[in-house]
């Protein structure tokens, strides 16, 4: 059975969702025959990269917060973080556009790594505060997960894997995603947001039931939680 799952390494909410959802995962009773597939997704595609600034900064240069309130809300996302057992620092936090790391992630998931390249990606922005669209950087992160340093470098001088990000986006579209994270199930039943471990677990064993017994597709139903939108909300 198929869990895709639609995500930007910027998202904080999406870093927090994969947790729970892993949490979810240990629990179920046949996760080997889960295969989770990992899409791109931008919140900010027009996001210019500008390492000398951080996200509090830029947070409250486009929303017309102050700093200081810029803060206060990531403190709250990195308590939320601190539940499931991460370290944000958005002091650190590097103002950068993510679709390089989007195609880096789709070359790793060629070998199967595209969950491990997800884990690295996150934990090099919000832990850290590494820049993300730098591409001395990408390589080492992808040679980090053991990607060749060679085809990473070759990735990142040309334009392999834009096509696909692109499609994942599109398909995005088409399926009504509006923020991520954004889990579809079989193809089927969808969950948005960061949702409590329970509420993964009851899709997982819903649609797998399903799937098991290749039922008919029904009506999907969505259930929402906390999540990042492209206008920049995060709640």
């Amino acid at each position: 059975m198929k869990v895709e799952i639609w995500s930007d390494v910027m998202c904080p909410f999406c870093y927090i969702g994969k947790r729970k959802f892993e949490a979810a995962l240990e629990q179920f009773a046949h996760k080997e025959a889960v295969e989770v597939v990992w899409k791109s997704f931008q919140l900010n595609p027009a996001m210019e990269t500008q390492p000398d600034r951080n996200i509090s900064e830029y947070l409250a240069e486009t929303k017309g917060w102050t700093v200081g309130y810029a803060r206060q809300m990531n403190d709250y996302v990195t308590q939320m973080a601190a539940e499931v057992g991460l370290h944000y620092d958005f002091d650190k936090a590097v103002v950068a556009n993510s679709f390089d790391a989007h195609r880096l992630v789709q070359l790793a998931k060629k070998y199967g790594k595209g969950d491990a390249m997800e884990e690295r990606l996150f934990k090099a922005y919000f832990t850290e505060g590494l820049n993300t669209a730098d591409h001395a950087t990408l390589l080492k992160l992808g040679t980090d997960i053991g990607l060749d340093a060679d085809e990473v470098k070759q990735v990142l001088t040309s334009d392999q894997y834009t096509g696909e990000v692109k499609r994942d986006i599109s398909e995005s579209r088409q399926i009504g995603v509006t923020g991520v994270p954004f889990f579809v199930f079989n193809h089927k039943y969808a969950v948005s947001g960061a949702q409590a471990p329970e509420t993964f677990l009851g899709a997982l064993n819903k649609s797998f039931g399903e799937w098991e017994a290749a039922s008919n597709p029904a009506e999907a139903v969505t259930l929402d939680g906390p999540a990042c939108t492209p206008d920049g909300e995060c709640a």
